[in-house]
This record gives structure tokens, C-alpha cells and sequence, in this order.
């Protein structure tokens, strides 16, 4: 199988996964704005997502050189490893359910403010639990027994009640001609006209919880991906090598796949937030924005891979450093949905601050990382 042996190419790894992480949440915000329901959506991206996982694993995970301690693939999925591939597992649910969730939390706080909490979230959590799990393979490679070491905007659309006369008119087609300003009021009524999720006259804090809920699953997801492939617990027998990373990716997307597509297939027939009913006929027959969703999970598919890979040669708490992916959201965001356009100056000062500090985070993780020895056995 290929590792990524060096530090330079670690720290590649984890660039790429960043702008890769930072751009898919924008691309199924684009087609919720345009009107595509959101389970269609999912259904699309979590295919290409989890075809990109099998790619990798059946490429990267069968070249280069294999030995006894750090098995191929397909030679791996044979051995009795089943304790880190459930924990790999886990931590594919936790990142669906995560992903699932923000999706439907977009049009309530808006795409930067929501990767913003999430990714917070997720690096103080996350980073700490990984950070640990990284000191125990550090430890045991000394003792070789074991191996591895705020956006004011935001609040526009969901509390205000105005407007809806306005948009009543619109939705009779007695609108006012020509395309209202980027940030404006207009703006704000013809994207509610447009969008799948209704925002009007619902509470800030319906899209606020479901930002902490995705936050607190995006914290578990890599420290699982991390026990499932140092085995820090030893659930292991002793002799059986560690799942290489990718191994547990392929369990990890494998879970991801199925849990999400299972709970999006009960929401197209149980919608929430008052959303249209469907069905799997109308979802097969929804071509329109496919390709963007197909992209958004081949974009996803690659960054998780990336950020592993990345993982397992620097650190996984190294690897946490594309959880400043609201660097790339936020530019998307500001270019494509006008996200802070005619904000004030405080908001401004707040956003340059806020990027700022996630500059400096990604640069401290990135520093942090270094060479860890690839052996995988017990």
C-alpha cells in the first residue's frame, strides 16, 4: 500500500483536504438555494462519497510495497480486526450524521457562520481526544510495544416576520423587475422564494441547535478514525496488525454511506421543517443539480482521505488542521452568496479576526506535526 512517509508530504496532504473540506459545503448550499431538496442532495453526494472511499482503497490501499505488520487491502479485510473496524464505523456515522445535519442548518445561520461553530467544535474536542491518543502511540513507540503514534447578517432571514406581503406578491408573479442587490432586503425575500428550507418566521435557534448538534459529532469522528487505527483500547488479539488507514476509511465511509442514505430515504417519504414529500422515483427522476452534488462528494470523499492519510503519517491532531476549513467556506460564501455584503464595520472586524485566528490555528497544528513510524502490528 502507498504511505505518505515525510512531513513535506504530510503537510500537502492536509492543504489540499482543507480547500477540498471547505469547498463541498458550498456546493450543496448552492443547489438548496436553488431549490433542491435537500434529501435528493444527500442521497447524490453520500454515493460519490463513499465511491471515492472504494476507489482509494482498491488503488492506494494495493500498491507499492506490503509486508506481515502492514498488510494490503484486500489482504486485510480477511483478519480478525473487527473491534477497529466497528470503531472505524463509528466514526463514519458520527461524520454522516454531522454532515446530514449542517445541511439543514445552512439556511438558518448561513454556510460560514455554521462551518465556523462546527469546526470549533470539533477542534477543541477533537484535538484534545487526539492529541491524547497521539502522546499513547508516541509512548509506545519509545517503549516498542506498540507502533503509531459571527456573522450580525445571520439573524436577517429566520426572526423577521416582514416582507411577507412582498413575497406573496412574488410568488404571483407581480415581483419587481430586475435582480435585487446582493445583501439587500430584496435579496433576502427572492432567496426565501427560491430556496428549498423556509427560513421566514422560524427561530434563529432551530438552525443554532442543529449547528451545536453537527459541531458535537464532527468532535468524535476523528478520534474514532484514530483508535480504529492505533487501537489504543487493544481490542485487538495480540499478533493481528492494525487496520492501515486505508482499511479503516473504507469501514469508515462504508458506515457513513449506509446510515445516511437509510435516514434520507425516510426523510423524502417523513420530511422535516416542513418540506415537500417525495419519494425514490422522485429523486431518480431529480436530475437537476446532480452534478454538483456528485461533485461536492467526490470533493468530500478526497479531503476525508487526504486528512487521513495526512493523519497517520504527522498526527491526527496535526491532521485537525482542516477543521479551519471555514477559511475556504467563508470565501465561497462571500463570493457565491453574498454572505456579509452591506454588514457593518464591527461585522467586518469580527470576520478579519475570526480568519485571522484560524490562520494562526491551521499554521500551530501544522507545526505541530511530525514523522511517526508506519508499523501497525501489536
Amino acid at each position: 500500500m502507498y504511505l505518505v512517509e515525510s512531513k513535506s508530504g504530510a503537510i500537502g496532504c492536509m492543504v489540499v483536504a482543507l480547500v477540498f473540506l471547505g469547498t463541498w459545503p458550498a456546493l450543496l448550499a448552492q443547489l438548496e438555494r436553488r431549490g433542491r431538496l435537500p434529501q435528493h442532495t444527500y442521497l447524490d453526494y453520500s454515493f460519490t462519497n463513499f465511491l471515492t472511499a472504494v476507489v482509494i482503497a482498491f488503488t492506494l490501499g494495493q500498491i507499492g510495497h506490503a509486508s506481515p505488520n502492514t498488510p494490503n487491502f484486500f489482504t486485510q479485510l480477511s483478519q480478525e480486526n473487527w473491534g477497529c473496524v466497528l470503531m472505524a464505523m463509528a466514526g463514519g456515522v458520527f461524520l454522516g450524521l454531522g454532515n446530514l445535519a449542517t445541511q439543514y442548518a445552512w439556511p438558518f445561520v448561513g454556510l460560514s457562520v455554521t462551518e465556523v461553530i462546527t469546526s470549533s467544535l470539533a477542534v477543541v474536542l477533537a484535538v484534545h481526544s487526539s492529541n491524547d491518543a497521539d502522546n499513547a502511540a508516541k509512548l509506545q513507540q519509545l517503549s516498542d510495544k506498540h507502533t503509531d503514534g459571527a456573522r450580525e447578517v445571520v439573524v436577517d432571514a429566520p426572526d423577521t416576520h416582514q416582507d411577507k406581503d412582498r413575497l406573496k406578491d412574488m410568488e404571483h408573479g407581480s415581483s419587481e423587475e430586475g435582480k435585487a442587490a446582493t445583501g439587500s432586503a430584496q435579496h433576502l425575500i427572492e432567496l426565501e422564494h427560491n430556496r428549498a428550507i423556509k427560513v421566514f418566521g422560524k427561530s434563529i435557534w432551530i438552525g443554532l441547535s442543529i449547528t451545536f448538534f453537527a459541531g458535537a459529532c464532527y468532535a468524535l469522528f476523528s478520534p474514532a478514525f484514530n483508535l480504529a487505527t492505533n487501537d489504543q483500547w487493544h481490542v485487538m488479539r495480540g499478533g493481528v496488525p492494525h487496520l492501515v488507514v486505508y482499511t479503516a476509511f473504507f469501514y469508515f465511509s462504508l458506515s457513513f454511506f449506509v446510515v445516511v442514505s437509510v435516514i434520507n430515504i425516510i426523510l423524502l417519504y417523513r420530511p422535516i421543517l416542513k418540506l415537500p414529500r417525495s419519494s425514490i422515483a422522485s429523486y431518480l427522476k431529480d436530475g437537476d443539480g446532480r452534478g454538483l452534488a456528485f461533485l461536492a462528494g467526490l470533493l468530500c470523499g478526497l479531503g476525508n482521505g487526504l486528512q487521513f492519510v495526512g493523519g497517520q503519517a504527522a498526527g491526527y491532531a496535526a491532521a485537525d488542521c482542516v477543521q479551519a476549513l471555514p477559511l475556504v467556506s467563508t470565501f465561497w460564501g462571500v463570493v457565491l452568496f453574498g454572505e456579509y455584503w452591506r454588514s457593518s464595520p464591527r461585522t467586518y472586524a469580527l470576520l478579519v479576526s475570526m480568519l485571522l485566528m484560524f490562520i494562526v490555528a491551521v499554521t500551530v497544528l501544522i507545526a505541530s506535526s511530525g514523522h511517526r513510524r508506519t508499523s501497525y502490528s501489536h
